[in-house]
């Protein structure tokens, strides 16, 4: 700068002096007091030249710091957020539990905060990657001076530290499952060590294919391994499994029970990014026998709202209160008589312009240990009801598991979901159901 400052400035004086020997050549008969007047204007204007060049360049100097610190400012925020319960130590051990949201040992990071929130988004913005990079979130210790925290059980004290963490990077991702026009878009929910059930699927009713010209994809939803075994050798076949079929989405949190929710709102999110353009989505479980041929008979029998969510509904369930059930919650996270509708995890089929309203409502919502009464809170906010049909069993064809009819096959054809089966029995079913079967009528079991 200083080097092209006075440069500029030799450059303006050398014009003045040959503007001053032009005038002085033209006019010979130019006397002293004359040329002496012209002498002083051009050295008038050099000055006043001199001038104006420094306070324009002093401006654009001072200036230019604060674009600068405001650019900096802004790529600076829009990688860290300030979290709302948690605090800015380092993670440490709390009363003995060990972070069950994060796998193996975080790498260096510059210090920042966890990324808790997302602003809200609309159903017209989409941030077109998945935009989550690092999930350096510490546990939440203001928590332990209360009383009702004091109350609850290890797992649930483990929830309840680490709830504020929200978002994970992604560690597989297949965002050319979405290019296109997909009218169905089947989601299963699965685990690492899972890779026989998700053989099964692809065999049976996940298979990828195009009906009527009608686009099916298959995805399935994977957190990591939850023991160190389990990550030293399942996590190298899912991804060799991955680059056979293409088919698996895993995220960076442990797979358990609690962390099912963090499955539903990590689906619901990466739906939102990538998948503009599918119209319907299923969504279950890898141990459920589904009919994509009655699906299409549903979604093809009569128009559908964009707010179709349609299962196995359940209306004013009551929360669980005995200790020893699997599905128990403590009254310090809810403390209503019933919870809101909501459709049995197992499977259901909603519209994918609901899906991606689900996602707005998921930010907005504090999570809970249950996904599928979540998800019931989430369509709640939207105001949008749950829709009950017979076809979708997750509880079995009866409630008698021993009885014959679970097992029969003229049942299952009339059936779209039904839940509980081991790979072997929906090999065994799907052949069954697929054969030159004689059913004498549609039956449905009560």
């Amino acid at each position: 700068n200083v080097k092209r400052n006075a440069s500029l400035n030799m450059f303006i004086f050398s014009r003045c002096l040959f503007s001053l020997c032009l005038c002085s050549d033209s006019d010979k008969t130019m006397n002293n007091r004359d040329r002496w007047r012209v002498y002083k204007r051009v050295c008038a204007m050099f000055f006043l030249a001199v001038v104006a060049l420094t306070i324009v360049q002093r401006g654009s100097i001072n200036m230019g710091t604060p674009f600068e610190l405001e650019r900096q400012a802004r790529m600076h925020g829009s990688q860290v957020a300030q979290p709302e319960t948690s605090s800015e130590e380092k993670p440490r051990s709390y009363l003995g539990l060990k972070s069950f949201w994060k796998v193996g040992r975080q790498k260096p990071q510059l210090k920042a905060w966890a990324i808790t929130r997302e602003p809200m988004i609309t159903d017209d913005s989409s941030p077109g990657n998945w935009d989550i990079t690092s999930s350096n979130c510490s546990a939440n210790l203001n928590l332990s001076s209360q009383a009702w925290y004091m109350g609850l059980e290890d797992n649930f004290r483990q929830f309840m530290l680490y709830r504020h963490c929200r978002l994970f990077p992604i560690i597989i991702n297949h965002p050319e499952k979405c290019t296109g026009e997909i009218y169905l878009l089947m989601v299963i929910k699965s685990m690492a060590t899972q890779h026989d059930r998700r053989e099964v699927i692809r065999k049976t009713w996940g298979k990828e294919q195009v009906i009527n010209g009608k686009r099916i994809k298959t995805l399935f939803l994977l957190g990591k391994p939850s023991n160190d075994a389990e990550r030293a050798n399942h996590q190298k076949l899912v991804e060799y499994e991955d680059h056979i079929y293409g088919d698996i989405l895993q995220w960076d949190f442990l797979d358990s029970f609690f962390n099912l929710t963090l499955k539903e709102t990590h689906f619901l999110k990466w739906f939102h990014t990538y998948c503009p353009r599918v119209q319907y989505v299923f969504k279950g479980d890898d141990d459920v026998f589904v009919s994509v041929e009655n699906i299409f008979e549903f979604l093809e029998g009569s128009s559908h709202d964009k707010n179709l969510f349609i299962g196995d509904v359940i209306f004013k369930a009551k929360p669980i209160r005995k200790k020893e059930s699997k599905y128990y919650i403590p009254h310090a996270l809810y403390n209503k008589t019933y919870y809101p509708p909501y459709a049995g995890g197992g499977g259901f089929l909603m519209h994918g312009i609901l899906a991606r309203r689900l996602h707005w409502a998921a930010e907005t919502l504090e999570l809970y240990p249950i996904d599928d009464v979540f998800l019931g809170m989430c369509l709640e906010a939207l105001q949008a009801t749950p829709v009950k049909h017979n076809a979708f069993k997750t509880f079995g064809l009866v409630k008698n598991k021993n009885s014959k009819m679970n097992r029969e096959p003229c049942f299952f054809k009339n059936m779209i979901v039904v839940h509980k089966l081991l790979p072997s029995d929906l090999m065994h079913m799907w052949h069954l159901v697929n054969s030159d079967l004689n059913c004498s009528k549609k039956v449905e079991p009560l």
